[in-house]
């Protein structure tokens, strides 16, 4: 898998327009561990995740490859956040509780990631990994986003996407599976906020840069037409994949 850095360039935006994860999942994951003194988030992003696991967390480190990221990031008291790959998070042996990936697991070397998990996981310890792929609205909204996102970006999709597509459930996950309960994520947004979230996505950068236009014109007309009155909010929801394991002992 590559470690392409494809979020630097819209690191303002994805701290702005990147939806919010349901308080229920990090509940639900701080119940499975025994104690909650440290959890790794690793590939942090603007740190969504990160400073939601701070409410249950006596402490949160939390890395991402991109310093423009980490600058981004939304602060909170006892997160820590690091510059670094996800394969050197300088954390001590058996001292995690947690280490969760959010949205972000199709871009690591997952060998080396897996063995930094297992040297850094307590006995008692949980992974928790988790994506959610293209949004569902009304229909003639998602009628326009699924055209985006196949024919317009579409070819501009890095190939680690398809791990993304298929839930995880295609990864390697070398660890003792814990059953989990279904969770979605819901956000009302404007249709500005749908905008700006559409502009965060890595095939949108990928298009711009290699065809020197904005891709988002093609499909910006039709979307207002679909949307209606663009200052009333819509519901969009993503439901997640999420998968949670053990170490193997």
């Amino acid at each position: 898998m590559s470690r392409s850095d494809h979020f630097s360039a819209v690191a303002d935006g994805y701290a702005r327009f990147r939806p919010s994860y349901p308080a229920e999942l990090f509940t639900h994951l701080a119940s499975l561990v025994g104690r909650c003194r440290l959890a790794w988030d690793c590939a942090t992003g603007s740190g969504q995740a990160a400073v939601a696991l701070a409410e249950h967390f006596d402490r949160v480190v939390a890395t991402d490859l991109s310093q423009s990221q980490i600058d981004s990031a939304s602060q909170h008291r006892r997160v820590e956040y690091r510059a670094v790959a996800a394969e050197e998070p300088t954390l001590e042996d058996s001292s995690v509780d947690l280490v969760t990936v959010a949205q972000a697991l199709h871009w690591l070397d997952l060998p080396s990631f897996y063995a930094e998990v297992e040297r850094v996981l307590s006995a008692d310890g949980v992974i928790a990994v988790w994506c959610y792929n293209n949004l569902q609205a009304s229909p003639r909204v998602n009628a326009v986003v699924n055209r985006y996102y196949s024919q317009v970006v579409g070819p501009y999709w890095p190939p680690e996407r398809r791990l993304l597509e298929a839930g995880y459930r295609t990864v390697p996950f070398p660890f003792v599976e814990v059953d989990v309960p279904e969770i979605d994520m819901r956000a009302d947004w404007t249709l500005e906020r749908l905008l700006g979230y559409l502009e965060t996505w890595s095939a949108t950068t990928r298009y711009r840069a290699a065809e020197k236009k904005d891709p988002m014109a093609i499909i910006a007309d039709d979307l207002r037409a679909a949307w209606g009155d663009p200052e009333e909010p819509q519901t969009i929801r993503w439901p997640l994949h999420l998968r949670v394991g053990r170490l193997d002992l």
